[in-house]
């Protein structure tokens, strides 16, 4: 009895969801040639192109950078936090008030 082979699974078979737009001639154009270069499917070179712009667009909006100044004023006030003002300690009084524990 033959064995059956493996199929091997691969990122283009979990594939369900569409996104459609419409694009220029010049941008199509654009696309294709970049694609025949990296010899791989449009399809698959603009899902690529589309996910790591994703990617890098989330992690420019997730990342902080802090100046030399800052840095060191931000560890500053975690190692020697400052005295609660009036303020902030009236704050804590009426959050503890408000919400059960």
């Amino acid at each position: 009895m033959p064995r059956k082979q493996a199929v091997k699974e691969t990122p283009r078979a979990n594939r369900i969801e569409r996104l459609g737009f419409r694009i220029d001639e010049e941008t199509k154009d654009l696309i294709e040639r970049a694609a025949h270069l990296t010899r791989r499917k449009v399809s698959d070179y603009c899902v690529t192109a589309l996910a790591d712009t994703a990617r890098r667009t989330i992690a420019e909006h997730e990342t902080l950078v802090l100046s030399d100044r800052d840095r060191a004023t931000f560890f500053d006030a975690l190692i020697n936090p400052p005295e609660p003002s009036e303020r902030l300690i009236r704050a804590f009084d009426e959050h503890r008030r408000r919400v059960a524990p």
